[in-house]
């Protein structure tokens, strides 16, 4: 074990462990066991590299004009500097994230995510000089590892490009599912269906014009999302603790985020306003509330589908892979588990957004101290979305069947087939063969041979695949009848 200190009194703490006391009591004040997350981790550790990157030609450019001596203040070592460099770019790998013990749900708007980070990097660069942990006079994690920095402008940065990683992902995999609709579009063209309204039939579609709808809305949701990064660029790195760069060189807030830029090669950006990007989280509001435009469009499909191959349609049209077994007391049920993973993720994600918009809402003054929060929450939802789509492209759509046959049969038989007849025979006439096929309970062609409303070769003229899914008519189509 090891001795740590702060102002408050000391911990004891296992010599291997890489965080120090204030993460320790973090861990005491916030008894939950979940992280931040890899991500958010990962992105630290780049913007901490970002940080000492800058720093290191920060020194180099000071001492080419003033001599260390005649200055107020002494710089790091080469030698630390490099280790600090080293360290950082290992978090950026995910390396020592066991030792990243903080949880997300945290008083303090993120010191102690911040601190655990510089805890971490100041104990590894230290067994990389041979020293042991917790030997903070030669590598301290406040002098050192947080040098020109502020929880308040390291931790809502890395939150940003943690973010901005993901969303790319998210991008590709609406995409990858959109393709994949496209397909069944495709293939489903001409296959008539029967079109509801208010889960009561109405008129002649296609399942391609059904697939379409779901293609534009995720085509949508692509390009909103592929615009969340223009929402979340801006960052405020280099702007301390509110935003006025506090005890920051100029050189320091003129170049670390170019410097992060070329790290990640993500389109980071200075803000205009640090303290207007260190104040405000409407922008995470925004990006969250195009991932619940998505979420909805996502339920809206997945309970299409679920209907349309559920037990309660007879003669299902729609059939969707079997995924795993459905009971453990039926034999033989299989449950439509991927649209209501699907539709379960969705609601995650409203009650996410409130959850976003409500504490970002509680930022007081000069900062939001509910930042963690925020963060984690809207990692969630990212990543929950990318799952969402996976698993709805490989588990169900890849997989999914029209019956296109019991789908056409079905059309025929419904009243609402006769919709498509009032341009020629009017509304009466067309009323008269629908009330025909639910008394007689029979299809079309069979009502209008008993009533003769319509010429028998000009009905089925007039039910071809292509008259019905033309855009509206024209006088011509009528005079050809």
């Amino acid at each position: 074990m090891r001795i740590e200190n702060d102002f408050i009194g000391e911990k004891s703490i296992k010599k291997t462990a890489l965080y120090g006391i204030n993460s320790l009591r973090a861990v005491d004040n916030f008894p939950e066991i979940v992280q931040p997350g890899l991500e958010w981790y990962k992105a630290l550790g780049e913007v901490k590299k970002a940080c000492y990157l800058t720093y290191k030609d920060f020194k180099t450019a000071a001492l080419q004009k003033i001599k260390e001596n005649l200055l107020s203040f002494t710089f790091i070592e080469d030698e630390i500097i490099e280790k600090l460099i080293e360290s950082a770019d290992e978090i950026s790998e995910g390396k020592y994230f066991d030792n990243f013990v903080v949880p997300y749900l945290q008083g303090g708007a993120g010191t102690s995510i911040n601190m655990n980070i510089n805890e971490i990097i100041a104990n590894v660069s230290l067994l990389k000089i041979g020293k042991q942990t917790g030997e903070y006079q030669i590598i301290d994690p406040f002098k050192d590892a947080n040098v020109f920095q502020s929880t308040n402008d390291v931790v809502p940065t890395a939150l940003k490009t943690a973010s901005m990683k993901l969303l790319l992902i998210l991008e590709d995999k609406i995409n990858k599912l959109r393709f994949e609709i496209e397909k069944k579009e495709t293939e489903n063209r001409n296959t008539l269906r029967l079109a509801y309204t208010q889960l009561q039939s109405a008129v002649p579609s296609s399942y391609g014009k059904l697939f379409s709808t779901y293609n534009e809305a995720l085509s949508r949701d692509w390009w909103r999302v592929s615009k969340c990064l223009e929402r979340i660029k801006v960052v405020n790195l280099g702007g301390s603790a509110v935003g006025t760069s506090i005890a920051v060189p100029t050189f320091f807030v003129m170049n670390v985020a170019k410097k992060l830029r070329n790290i990640t090669d993500l389109p980071v950006t200075s803000g205009e306003n640090l303290s207007d990007a260190t104040s405000n989280t409407d922008t995470f509001v925004e990006v969250h509330a195009i991932l619940k435009a998505h979420a909805v469009n996502l339920e809206k499909i997945v309970n299409d589908i679920r209907l349309l191959a559920s037990d309660i349609c007879q003669n299902k049209e729609i059939e969707i892979p079997a995924r795993q077994t459905g009971s453990s007391i039926m034999p033989g049920k299989v449950n439509p588990v991927i649209p209501e993973f699907v539709i379960s993720t969705a609601h995650k994600i409203y009650s996410n957004d409130v959850l976003i918009s409500s504490l970002s809402a509680r930022g007081d003054l000069d900062l939001n101290a509910y930042l963690p929060v925020i963060g984690y929450t809207l990692l969630e939802s990212i990543s929950l979305l990318i799952s969402a789509n996976e698993s709805l492209r490989k588990n169900m759509f890849a997989g999914l069947k029209v019956n296109s046959e019991v789908a056409e049969n079905k059309l025929f038989a419904s009243p609402a087939i006769t919709t498509a007849l009032i341009p020629y025979i009017g509304y009466g006439n067309a009323a008269k063969l629908a009330r025909e096929m639910q008394v007689g309970n029979t299809d079309i062609f069979e009502a209008n041979y008993k009533t003769q409303v319509f010429d028998e070769d000009k009905l089925v003229e007039v039910l071809e695949t292509e008259k019905l899914l033309k855009t509206g008519f024209s006088i011509y189509d009528m005079s050809s009848i």
